[in-house]
């Protein structure tokens, strides 16, 4: 009984504690919607107060201004491109790098790990001249040929882990079927694949949809912009519309967070698949 009573109250003080630790992460999302449907001297007198009206009309305004359909939609062609070409060319070279242990497949692979930690700003200025030089400057396939490079690394270090984890013994029997190489990657390893593949899907899906510097480092055409650079309008040098800025951002992280939320259990599921091998 003593033990039970004890097991009791941990359990009990550890669920306080992540109650606890999700308001404090919910806090910035309570401070976010409220300020979005305040006035502006209602949110700068008190930020931290509920609303004394729904200004409703914020929103209309943020999306007029924003032109929100047309950033909306540049940043979803952005998004699934460039999510469907990594994680596919990421799969497929870490599979080849897995099953084909050689010695430039190794060295490669120490390749991608190390491009990991360079610092993006370390290669700004190189990326434009190189974009520039190749006439992918102010478009949308230069953008996601940028998130490509920019991207991979992770993705196949991710893919690599796992793919370790499956069986050589299922690719073998495929062969002596009769299967080819190509053949045997689509129709056994990469349905396998499935949890890791919606992770990082997932996973590049935050980054990309709320990323501002490559965006902005690519793109000037308005009509190209997405979502981040559309809401970085409301803030000049000498003005801070956060009335308005704070319903753009309300829209542009409500999809994202709506994904996320459908996607989330594969997260976990994906990443300890993976981490079977090492």
């Amino acid at each position: 009984m003593e033990v039970s009573k004890k097991y009791r109250v941990g359990t009990l003080a550890t669920e306080l504690i992540m109650v606890v630790i999700a308001l404090v992460f919910l806090t910035p999302f309570y401070f976010l919607f409220v300020n979005s449907v305040k006035t502006f001297g209602d949110l700068l007198t008190n930020s931290a107060s509920w609303p004394k009206s729904f200004e409703w009309h914020n929103y209309a305004r943020a999306w007029d201004i924003t032109n929100f359909p047309t950033a909306f939609w540049n940043s979803l062609i952005v998004t699934v491109v460039s999510n469907l070409l990594l994680a596919l060319f990421s799969a497929m070279s870490a599979y080849r790098m897995v099953r084909h242990n050689t010695r430039f497949n190794r060295f490669l692979f120490a390749i991608f790990v190390a491009a990991m930690v360079i610092p993006f700003q370390s290669i700004m200025i190189p990326l434009v001249k190189v974009m520039s030089s190749l006439g992918l400057m102010n478009s949308i396939p230069g953008l996601v040929v940028a998130y490509l490079g920019f991207g991979v690394p992770l993705s196949v270090f991710l893919f690599h882990g796992f793919v370790k984890s499956i069986p050589l013994e299922i690719e073998e029997a495929a062969r002596v079927d009769g299967t080819s190489t190509y053949g045997t990657f689509f129709r056994i390893v990469l349905p396998l694949m499935k949890p890791m593949f919606v992770t990082v899907i997932i996973l590049n899906t935050l980054w990309i949809w709320n990323d501002y510097l490559l965006p902005s480092l690519v793109l000037q055409s308005a009509s190209l912009r997405t979502i981040p650079i559309a809401t970085f309008a409301f803030f000049g040098q000498f003005t801070k519309q956060w009335d308005l800025a704070l319903p753009a951002l309300v829209l542009g992280i409500l999809p994202v967070i709506v994904f996320f939320l459908a996607m989330q259990k594969y997260i976990v599921e994906g990443i300890t698949q993976g981490a079977v091998k090492g």
